[in-house]
């Protein structure tokens, strides 16, 4: 026994003192803990004080005037918005942009409560608990946002209270800083000293913006619906609150898909917190929405969306956004896209209620020239679409004064006295393929940089794995101006590949064309064949480019933008930028080589009277997209024809109805001025390689072959006009109405392999 007792007493001992061994590592680490701890405390602590001593001054200067401007406010102040006013080129008014807050103001006892309940659940929930700032949200808020610019990932918090957004909207700019924020709070609080929360609630239901220029729940209503907010349903009034979260994205004309899903997520907040019953969640959730817009936003004409678009960008980029048109990666371009819409949401907006002077370059009179143009020239086709009433071919136009560069008329599609929906404005609204148009852009007028000439010797033969040329008929040797001239597709795919489709395409990026994507650097390309397409104002700059000596000028309609008391926010006469995209020899070349395109190629015999113009017919696979993209010394006009969900039209070629629309408008305006040739000098100088004033050794030219050359005649036959009209009886099978956003509405699942056939068979020349 005594000895089990001497061998247990030893283990009891090493028990003990491992025991306390681990109390002292315990100990040890907790004051590691508490040290490091200490330490971070410290080094908080010293940031505020550098914090203050920099910024203190500045922090309490902003802290002082926001007490001041919400100590000035009034309820009245929650009523009020300026209205701002778009100006053509004469100076007279388009258009007037007011938001409706004043005019259909409701107070705290005639908001639809669940409206309030709708708004509170998914933008506040903690509403009538905070005191205007809900802080530990706006740390959170604060500390994704800094993890998100030092990863580049796509981390985003809502941080902003009712109250904090109420302060913006009425107080603040749209400028996203962080001098901006810090007011935004201390409004929010002094927001909360002065005023009731039914009185806030009452301000921000009539505050909030609906996307199309309505402000509060009653406007949005009697604009969406046609009726008061007091005659809403539940599912309707949940349907309207999905906008405000982000205007374009929700909006019910362009995204309805987009704001019904967020309607039903709505509601399940709202059934989750208690504010409605299960039977009150099933009725609204299986509820049918059907929109009723009203006049106004029926009755949108085209200058005044487009100039709308313009003044946007123009405030936004006054305020130190920074436009973008390539990316290193998907992920970039998507965070990219989400501040692009967050920050043209917020401009938009003001335009309502900033009290803005807008003046534009659009010219009423040659407005309605372009629109009667595509009017009388489309009339034959009088198929509507049995939803909307809308006709189902359409016609798109820009024009731009060569001169100045801005655009001075617009037309998004053809000109309807009643319809239904909403005006899309395919001109800029619109992607589709562009066929031939495109080759000049990103083949030829690159390739002349080169060491290419206009009587460069290309062979037009037929190989494996190419294109086809329209009637299966090629040329053999023949000079590059017939190449252009006649639209031979197998010479633009050969020389695109040469170039490679990465540098022809640099040049469309650098004219920043929106849509182009990994999936267009293919041979393709070089024929129109693009996944998401283009615009008439994408295209129209471009043309516009190669008269301007290769000098490219961002496309809008805004010259001046100023506020209510006259001082100057933007000014694109005065300071505007440009780029040298092409060299100045290689654009005159190509208007040398286009001229020929109405004198002897797919546009023969269809130039403006008595004045020097240059063109490019264009036509996708199928028949599915007609373009005309011409000019001359005083304007640029690119014109687009096809139905908005693409199907084929059998005689629709960029010389039938694109052409006879460009021809009768370009008539029109031209009458009057003076002739005038190109000025045209194009020496071989060396080639641009896509960046600005830099220019290597031109490369050898490509061997010509001397018997060849003599033999490669260009073909006499001038293309007669198509004189053979639509067939209006034809069945058509219906087709449904675009998406309105702005997005690709190609439909094309070809991606352009076999597209910019430009001369028709034989029977139906251009």
């Amino acid at each position: 026994m005594s000895k089990r007792n001497r061998s247990v007493e030893p283990l009891e001992d090493d028990f003990s003192t491992t025991k306390k061994r681990k109390k002292k590592k315990h100990r040890k680490f907790w004051l590691g803990v508490k040290i490091a701890f200490l330490i971070i405390l410290l080094a908080v602590l010293a940031a505020v004080v550098i914090l203050y001593v920099k910024y203190g001054n500045e922090i309490l200067r902003w802290q002082q005037e926001s007490k001041a401007t919400i100590d000035k406010s009034t309820t009245e102040t929650f009523k009020a918005s300026e209205t701002s006013l778009i100006y053509a080129s004469n100076k007279s008014v388009i258009a007037k942009l007011k938001g409706d807050k004043d005019s259909y103001y409701l107070t705290f006892d005639k908001i639809p409560k669940h409206a309030m309940d709708a708004m509170v659940v998914s933008e506040d929930r903690e509403f009538y608990k905070h005191e205007g700032v809900n802080f530990l949200s706006t740390m959170k808020a604060a500390a994704l946002l800094v993890k998100s610019k030092l990863t580049h990932e796509d981390i985003t918090r809502g941080g902003s209270t009712i109250t904090q957004q109420l302060a913006k909207n009425v107080f603040l700019t749209n400028q996203r800083t962080y001098e901006r924020k810090v007011r935004e709070i201390f409004m929010a609080l002094e927001l909360e000293k002065r005023y009731t929360k039914d009185q806030i609630m009452e301000f921000y239901m009539n505050n909030i913006y609906f996307a199309n220029g309505y402000y509060g729940i009653e406007a949005a209503s009697r604009g969406y619906f046609s009726k008061p907010a007091s005659k809403l349903s539940l599912a309707e009034i949940a349907f309207l609150c999905s906008i405000p979260n982000n205007p374009n994205l929700y909006n019910p004309l362009e995204n309805f898909d987009n704001t019904t899903k967020r309607k039903e997520r709505i509601l399940s907040q709202m059934l989750e917190e208690g504010v409605i019953t299960a039977a009150e969640y099933s009725d609204a959730n299986y509820e049918e929405i059907v929109l009723d817009p009203a006049e106004s936003i029926k009755t949108q004409n085209y200058m005044t969306t487009y100039a709308i678009s313009c003044a946007t960008k123009a405030i936004m980029q006054s305020q130190g956004f920074k436009f973008k048109y390539e990316f290193n990666s998907d992920k970039e371009k998507e965070l990219y896209q989400k501040e692009y819409d967050t920050v043209y949401n917020e401009c938009y907006n003001s335009l309502y209620t900033g009290g803005y002077r807008i003046y534009t370059s659009l010219n009423k009179k040659k407005q309605n020239m372009l629109q009667t143009s595509v009017n009388e020239k489309l009339s034959g086709f009088t198929e509507k679409n049995k939803k909307d009433k809308i006709f189902k071919l359409q016609g798109a136009a820009t024009c731009i004064d060569n001169k100045t560069g801005f655009v001075v008329a617009i037309v998004g599609g053809r000109k309807q006295k009643s319809i239904t929906g909403y005006t899309l404005n395919r001109a800029f609204q619109s992607y589709r393929q562009p066929g031939s148009c495109f080759k000049p852009l990103v083949v030829y007028t690159p390739q002349l940089e080169r060491g290419y000439t206009p009587d460069t010797i290309v062979d037009d033969s037929y190989f494996e794995g190419g294109p086809k040329n329209s009637g299966n008929t090629y040329s053999g040797k023949i000079p590059l101006r017939y190449a252009v001239e006649h639209s031979k597709n197998v010479i633009a795919w050969k020389l695109f590949e040469e170039l490679t489709p990465q540098s022809g395409l640099k040049y469309v990026k650098r004219m920043n064309f929106a849509n182009i994507v990994d999936t267009d650097y293919v041979p393709a390309a070089s024929l129109g064949g693009l996944t998401n397409g283009v615009s008439t104002v994408e295209m129209a700059s471009a043309y516009a480019t190669i008269e301007n000596d290769g000098v490219f000028r961002e496309p809008t309609c805004i010259t001046k933008i100023t506020d209510a008391e006259g001082h100057e926010i933007v000014n694109n006469k005065r300071k505007r930028k440009t780029r040298q995209v092409y060299q100045e020899s290689a654009a005159h070349a190509m208007t040398d080589i286009l001229e020929g395109v109405l004198i002897r190629g797919t546009a023969a015999g269809h130039g403006i009277n008595n004045m020097a113009c240059a063109g490019k017919t264009g036509t996708t696979s199928d028949h599915k997209d007609g373009w005309f993209c011409g000019y001359t010394p005083y304007y640029t006009t690119v014109v687009w024809v096809g139905y908005d969900s693409p199907r084929t039209l059998y005689d629709l070629y960029g010389g039938t109805y694109p052409l006879s629309i460009w021809e009768d408008f370009m008539n029109k305006i031209h009458e009057g001025l003076e002739h005038k040739d190109f000025d045209l000098d194009y020496e071989d100088s060396g080639y641009n390689d896509g960046d600005d004033n830099q220019t290597v050794s031109p490369t050898p030219q490509p061997t010509m072959d001397p018997d060849a050359a003599e033999s490669a005649e260009p073909d006499p036959t001038l293309a007669p006009e198509p004189t053979q009209e639509p067939d209006q009886t034809q069945e058509t099978t219906p087709t449904k109405r675009p998406d309105t956003s702005g997005e690709n509405n190609s439909g094309d699942d070809n991606n352009g392999t076999d597209v910019g056939d430009d001369d028709p068979p034989e029977d139906i020349q251009e």
